[in-house]
């Protein structure tokens, strides 16, 4: 089968794949050792291990396709992107908060934008060797040790039997006067913004909100083509989409990430809360 017709992206995802577990393999042998911790601002630490990582997927996706753009969180920025009708945008550890601490839950994530559009996706957790993936208009995949199966969203459209995805990392009282004006009664924690884009593509949560303009393009990127071919919804607080290789990398609009079925109410209990 096919993982990437409209744009012919079999290599570009095999690719993705392939070094998100090589950048995985070479974290883990961090994991559990001595390293320094540095912080780039409040609440930002990086280790070794991101820097490192950061530099295995950037070096081999300029191997690969020395024509495209590369972000990376772990990497200086360059206006030339701009220019790039493809651009790769990567988070060598989303997470690292959690790899810090020795939870799990912290992901490779390598994503691809064509023309400001997420066409390629892969959010790999090597602590437990999964990795989500998926390639525009190609349907979205969970890889698991012996088993890989194609994701669908629940379609659940009844706010009391959802359940919202949240940060462990950032507890938001905003998000949490949304669940409760939602009618959401159920949350499930997790560091990882892929990860928890993860939950809602196989339908575990159904609802991810991320007020205000802490999260970046690499934050997004990849998990959002794999939620959207799982069939949910990605946009900004306003219900406008994101969009990627701008000037501005940050979304200084927030993420509103759902299964597809409560897009107009929340959008609409947020634009209320606001004005209240």
């Amino acid at each position: 089968m096919s993982l990437a017709r409209s744009f012919n992206l079999e290599k570009e995802l095999e690719v993705a794949r392939r070094v998100a577990r090589q950048a995985g393999r070479q974290i883990m042998q961090f994991y559990t050792g001595d390293y320094e911790v540095e912080w780039k601002g409040a609440n930002d630490p990086v280790t070794i291990a991101d820097r490192n990582a950061s530099e295995l997927i950037v070096t081999e996706l300029r191997r690969q396709f020395p024509g495209d753009g590369v972000i990376s969180e772990e990497a200086p920025d360059s206006d030339s992107r701009l220019e790039k009708k493809r651009v790769w945008i990567i988070d060598p550890i989303d997470g690292t908060k959690q790899f810090i601490e020795h939870i799990g839950e912290f992901a490779v994530m390598i994503g691809m934008a064509i023309d400001g559009v997420p066409s390629v996706g892969v959010v790999y957790q090597p602590s437990a060797d999964r990795m989500y993936f998926a390639a525009e208009d190609s349907g979205a995949f969970l890889e698991e040790p012996l088993t890989t199966r194609r994701l669908h969203v629940s379609k659940v459209a009844d706010p009391a039997q959802m359940v919202m995805a949240a940060s462990r990392s950032h507890p938001s009282e905003v998000v949490a006067r949304l669940q409760t004006a939602l009618g959401i009664g159920s949350s499930i924690t997790s560091g990882s913004v892929g990860l928890k884009f993860g939950m809602l593509a196989e339908g575990r949560a159904h609802i991810y909100v991320h007020l205000g303009s802490r999260t970046n393009q690499w934050d997004t990127c990849a998990p959002e083509v794999i939620l959207r071919e799982a069939g949910g919804s990605v946009t900004d607080m306003t219900g406008e989409r994101l969009r990627y290789n701008t000037p501005e990398i940050r979304n200084l609009r927030g993420i509103v990430a759902t299964n597809g079925t409560i897009d107009d109410k929340i959008l609409a209990t947020l634009a209320a809360m606001r004005r209240s």
